[in-house]
């Protein structure tokens, strides 16, 4: 295939190089922290859109699983955003009571992702961010779009919402 002299080749071809190796992990990736394969397929086809754009501009870090998992990371953050928004629009969030109790559960896989599908967008979002992907608070924080303070009191609801989720308790 020749080039015609003074063009450039499209940079995302290069992303069609690493396709069919990225795929499952950006799937898998995705499927693992939020349990439902359409919306999984979704998140997955808008990573590799997103990535296509990203690799057209300048100063685009060098093409790699690791970059689209963290362009996955965000896909999944703004699906979060955008559910708490709605959530909020349709009705009035409650306030919950702080527990001083330190977050050391072992849990069950099976019974932890039927809780944590249980949960608000919002919570789920930041639990995932920080216990799954194992990300500090502050980008935490970054991600969902919050400070620092607001998401610590954000994880303290979260976790206190999933634990009620997880034991059976009443009053959700």
């Amino acid at each position: 295939m020749s080039t015609q002299p003074g063009v450039r080749p499209d940079p995302a071809f290069g992303l069609l190089e690493l396709y069919d190796e990225a795929l499952p992990h950006v799937y898998g990736y995705l499927l693992a922290r939020c349990g439902d394969r359409p919306l999984a397929e979704d998140l997955t086809a808008e990573t590799f859109l997103a990535a296509v754009s990203a690799i057209r501009k300048p100063d685009v870090p060098p093409l790699s699983i690791a970059w689209l998992i963290g362009v996955a990371r965000h896909k999944l953050a703004d699906h979060w955003r955008r559910l708490e928004r709605e959530e909020r629009g349709l009705r009035v969030l409650d306030g919950e009571p702080v527990s001083e109790d330190p977050w050391d559960v072992a849990v069950d896989g099976i019974r932890a992702r039927a809780a944590l599908a249980e949960l608000g967008a919002h919570h789920r979002a930041a639990l995932t961010l920080r216990y799954l992907d194992g990300l500090p608070v502050s980008e935490v924080a970054s991600h969902l779009g919050r400070t620092v303070h607001a998401t610590e009191a954000l994880l303290v609801r979260a976790r206190n919402a999933f634990r009620r989720a997880y034991t059976g308790e009443e009053g959700r």
